[in-house]
C-alpha cells in the first residue's frame, strides 16, 4: 500500500469516527460539517473528497457499522452445523455487538437512521449482497434439511432478527428494565421455536 493511499484510509477512518461522535453528541441537529471537521481535524476539502456530501458521510457511517454487524452475525451462523445452535450463536453475536459497540449500535438503531435504511433498503441490500448471502444460504440449507420451516426467506429473516433488534433498541433507549445478558439466555430458544420446522420437537 502506498503512503498516499494509507493516508487516505487513515483520514477516512478519522472522519467516520468523528461523525459518529458528532451524531451521538447532539443527534441529527449536531451532525453538521462544522461539527465533524472540528472533531476530526481534517479540512473541508478532505471530507468532500472522500464522501461527496454530508449525506454521503452519513450513509458511509451506516454502511460501515451495518457491515460490521452483518459479518459478526454470519460468522456466528457459519460456526455451527445445526440450525438450532446457529440461532443461539447469532442472537449472542448480535447482542454482544451492541454491548461492545454501544455508540455505533445506538446510531444504527436511531429512528432517523432506520428511516434512511428503509428508504434505501433495496440499494443498501444490493451493496451488502455478498455479506448478506450467507444468511440467505443458511436459511435455504435449513429448509432443505428439514430443520427450518418452509417459509419465505424474508419472513425467516424477520422472525430471526426482529426480536433481537427490538430488544437491543429498548436497551439502547435507556429503559433500564432490560438485561442483555438475560435476553441472550432467553431469546434464542424462543426465536428457534418460531422458525423450527417442527416446533413440537424443537426443544429436543
Amino acid at each position: 500500500m502506498g503512503s498516499k493511499q494509507h493516508r487516505g484510509e487513515v483520514t477516512v477512518e478519522r472522519i467516520l469516527d468523528a461523525a459518529l461522535r458528532a451524531y451521538l453528541a447532539e443527534g441529527e441537529s449536531g451532525f453538521t460539517v462544522t461539527a465533524v471537521l472540528d472533531l476530526s481535524g481534517v479540512s473541508t476539502g478532505s471530507l468532500y473528497h472522500h464522501f461527496g456530501s454530508l449525506q454521503g458521510l452519513r450513509t458511509a457511517l451506516a454502511e460501515r457499522w451495518t457491515g460490521a454487524l452483518i459479518v459478526e452475525m454470519t460468522n456466528a451462523l457459519q460456526r455451527h452445523d445445526n440450525a438450532r445452535d446457529a440461532v443461539h450463536a447469532l442472537v449472542g453475536a448480535y447482542l454482544r455487538f451492541v454491548l461492545d459497540n454501544r455508540d455505533a449500535a445506538l446510531f444504527l438503531h436511531m429512528a432517523d437512521t432506520d428511516r434512511e435504511t428503509m428508504a434505501r433498503g433495496r440499494e443498501l441490500r444490493d451493496l451488502q449482497e455478498a455479506r448478506l448471502s450467507p444468511l440467505a444460504q443458511w436459511a435455504r440449507e435449513g429448509i432443505a434439511s428439514g430443520e427450518l420451516a418452509d417459509l419465505p426467506l424474508p419472513l425467516i429473516e424477520s422472525l430471526l432478527l426482529a426480536p433481537v433488534v427490538g430488544t437491543a433498541r429498548r436497551w439502547l433507549s435507556g429503559i433500564h428494565d432490560m438485561d442483555l445478558t438475560e435476553a441472550a439466555r432467553i431469546l434464542p430458544e424462543r426465536i428457534w421455536l418460531s422458525i423450527s420446522a417442527d416446533p413440537a420437537t424443537a426443544r429436543g
